[in-house]
């Protein structure tokens, strides 16, 4: 069994629909230039309100993946 090296990164993901949607965003946008990402941490919750409700919502993650062998 080979050992694992793992790098992470952090993002915020936001939405107008929900903290899952938000979340859901950050991983696809980040799936477009980052390979072999394994897991997610969520970091932050935070959210923008507006006349009273709850407008747009925002999670800070940190997601990690796994470092290729050259």
């Amino acid at each position: 069994m080979s050992d694992h090296i793992y790098k992470k990164i952090e993002l915020v993901g936001s939405s107008p629909e929900s903290l899952e949607k938000a979340i859901e965003n950050a991983i696809a946008r980040a799936a477009k230039s980052v390979k072999n990402m394994r897991w997610f941490e969520v970091t932050e919750i935070r959210g923008h309100l507006e006349n009273q409700k709850v407008a747009h919502y925002q999670v800070g993650l940190k997601i990690g993946f796994t470092v290729e062998d050259s």
